[in-house]
């Protein structure tokens, strides 16, 4: 809609990299240029004191085993689940789908907090097996853990993409196949699975792109223990170690903007190539008893449990670890243990009152900012003009760079001050959380807009002004309805993971009065003042959980499905 008007687009487009500029390229290349530049003069010392240590050869190959290990834990857990939804009907399908995408905006440190509820040594796992007489399992901080929540992340992901993919396979090309005498087996490996293989690759080079840069999960479920590339660079900012774990970050980068790019131009291949195809009839789950006898549902039954396990177990646990006591008695201990905590005068107490309220007031800051800049990444990527494609990774370069590393160059270069014209610029506190919060949303909001622009046809908006409407008449009339939806799920996309955020807070967030809920939960984690179980972290991470259900939902209604 924006391609007639040439002075908007181009507008918007300015403004966008100007934000970025300031607030992600500025700070991220202080970060990269640490890995070349030490003592004000040129450099490769940092780099090749990184590069050339055996240690770092054994953080990067870890980070990207474990990433390697979750992706394809991620896809193993979420095909079944894309060939349930996709091939077959039964009561709350639709919703299934729809709900597919809520652990991804869930925070990742709630969700850590969850599995540690779970599959701790006082956790739920552990009391359900000594009823029957078995346990204690001990999984906490071991590679499995990491693996299994990180799946939890990423297969509603595979499941998302692979479904819509298995929609669309002409049921033509398959009934042909079968009518030349090939068996199921044959026409799924020659018809259905090459028109599958784009969008699974599609989630797992994302998958693995997430889970290499993953950093709560790990440093709560493994520690320096099981450190990957993030954890090991916090660790260094704690240690105050800026030019290592800039170096470190730099190297991380530089991988996951190859990633990323190679990510792009194959989803842009995939968009040209994209067709329209009337889909495969499903058949119904339930179809008399003798469906239930039936190997290949039988299956299926078995993977919904396992997977309700997986995806709600944690969050349950969460619930029920924060009102019980390690000997199981219900309690509120740990609930009024956060009021005394309101209450407390005691310096450097972290307080979930003004927690909450930060984290509220930082989302509508970050919304406020991610999604102009969402729609305008998502206008560049729809246009099929010279240069496209590289603005359209420029704008979309968030996406490859960790919170931490965001973090990292805004602490060195926007909190610790920059010397502009011979003045001293700092942004601190709120100011920077909400900056860092924006630049980690904006992406989703495009993700969600960019397929509905690029479906807008615009004959329709040709044959309004043909009638006599005006350009605001279009807009409003033809454009705008059928942006919305995508504009409302990308505003509750951008919303929640500026709620969940942790990355780059907990490097920004300056001692208590700018923390956040995560932030918060985090140093409950290891507040062990109530006993030896997670209470105070599973109370907080409850209040979490309610409050960014509640903030999604809230979005969803008031603006319209996200679907």
């Amino acid at each position: 809609m924006w391609r007639r008007d040439g002075r908007l687009l181009p507008a918007g487009v300015a403004a966008t990299l100007a934000a970025l500029v300031v607030v992600f390229y500025y700070p991220v290349g202080s970060v990269l240029a640490s890995a070349v530049h030490a003592g004000g003069r040129l450099t490769l010392a940092p780099l090749v004191s990184v590069v050339g240590d055996p240690f770092y050869h054994d953080l990067f190959a870890f980070t990207a085993y474990q990433a390697l290990l979750s992706t394809v834990a991620s896809v193993v857990v979420g095909l079944p689940g894309a060939y349930l939804i996709s091939r077959f009907e039964f009561p709350g399908r639709q919703f299934l789908r729809s709900v597919t995408i809520l652990p991804f905006v869930l925070p990742s440190i709630m969700v850590a907090v969850g599995f540690l509820a779970m599959f701790g040594r006082t956790g739920l796992l552990n009391d359900v097996l000594a009823v029957v007489g078995l346990g204690p399992v001990e999984l906490t901080f071991t590679l499995e853990l990491i693996v299994l929540a990180h799946a939890f992340y990423n297969a509603p992901l595979v499941t998302r993409l692979v479904t819509a993919a298995w929609e669309s396979v002409d049921p033509a090309r398959v009934e042909t196949a079968r009518t030349l005498g090939a068996s199921p087996v044959r026409a799924f490996r020659d018809v259905t699975l090459p028109q599958l293989l784009p969008a699974l690759l599609t989630a797992s080079v994302l998958t693995f792109i997430f889970t290499f840069m993953s950093f709560p999960i790990v440093l709560a479920l493994g520690g320096l223990d099981l450190a990957t590339v993030e954890v090991w660079l916090f660790a260094r900012v704690q240690n105050l170690d800026l030019t290592e774990a800039a170096t470190l970050g730099a190297i991380e980068t530089a991988l996951s903007l190859g990633l990323i790019y190679v990510y792009l131009r194959f989803e842009a291949t995939q968009l040209r190539a994209g067709g329209e195809s009337r889909g495969r009839a499903r058949t119904p789950l339930f179809a008399g008893w003798r469906s239930l006898v039936d190997p290949r549902r039988l299956a299926l039954f078995a993977y919904a449990g396992a997977a309700l396990v997986l995806f709600v177990g944690p969050l349950v646990s969460l619930v029920v670890e924060s009102v019980t006591t390690p000997d199981g008695a219900f309690t509120l201990r740990y609930y009024e243990f956060l009021l005394a905590q309101q209450s407390s005068t005691a310096v450097g107490t972290t307080r979930p009152f003004p927690a909450v309220r930060n984290s509220l007031l930082f989302g509508a800051g970050a919304l406020v900012l991610a999604l102009p800049m969402g729609v305008v990444v998502s206008v560049v990527a729809t246009r099929d003009s010279r240069g496209s494609r590289l603005a359209e990774a420029l704008l979309t370069a968030p996406l490859a760079v960790s919170g931490i590393v965001l973090g990292l160059g805004m602490l060195r270069s926007l909190v610790f001050g920059t010397t502009l014209f011979g003045y001293r610029l700092t942004v601190t506190g709120p100011v920077a959380i909400v900056a860092a919060h924006a630049v980690a949303a904006y992406p989703f909001v495009s993700r969600n807009v960019t397929p509905a622009l690029g479906s807008i046809d615009d004959r329709l908006v040709d044959a309004a002004r043909a009638l006599g409407a005006d350009r605001s008449t279009a807009l409003v009339d033809i454009e705008l309805p059928l942006v919305v939806p995508a504009l409302v799920a990308g505003a509750a996309f951008a919303f929640a993971i500026s709620i969940g955020e942790f990355d780059s807070t907990v490097l920004l967030a300056e001692g208590v009065d700018s923390a956040t809920m995560p932030v918060a939960l985090e140093r409950y984690t290891g507040n062990r003042s109530l006993g030896p179980n997670l209470g105070p972290a599973t109370a907080m991470g409850t209040v979490l959980l309610a409050v960014t259900t509640v903030s999604f939902v809230l979005i969803d209604r008031v603006g319209g499905r996200w679907q």
